[in-house]
């Protein structure tokens, strides 16, 4: 059985940063399969952040240049870091596993969106205050 726990997040001010970790267990994660993490704030769908598999990476416009998505095999935990931190980040950070991927004309990506992924995580909260 797969289960996932996140860890990490908490309340910073605008401009500051914080390191997300999902931990793993009942699978082994390696390069080729699909991660991500997602958000959910109050009153908004829950939406694609990051995600990296495939050799692929993906980032949300509106994080781009700020956060980065990475894994530990050895630890079989993959990381969210995210730096340069908006109020308009906060929400509710959940890690996704096993996602689906998408290939055609020998290219392959991984899903963006929530229904993409087979195991989630508790969620951990992020605020961050202006």
């Amino acid at each position: 059985q797969v289960q996932l726990m996140e860890s990490g997040g908490g309340s910073v001010q605008a401009g500051g940063s914080l390191r997300l970790s999902c931990s793993a267990s009942g699978y082994t994660y390696n390069s080729s399969v699909c991660m991500g993490w997602f958000r959910q704030a109050p009153g908004k769908e829950r939406e694609g952040v990051a995600t990296t598999g495939g050799g692929n990476t993906y980032y949300a416009d509106s994080v781009k240049g700020r956060f980065t998505i990475s894994q530990d095999n050895a630890k079989n935990t993959v990381y969210l870091q995210m730096r340069s931190l908006k109020p308009e980040d906060t929400a509710m950070y959940y890690c996704a596993a096993i996602g689906s991927r998408y290939c055609r004309g020998g290219a392959c990506y991984c899903g963006r969106v929530s229904y993409d992924y087979t195991y989630w995580g508790q969620g951990t909260q992020v605020a961050v205050s202006s």
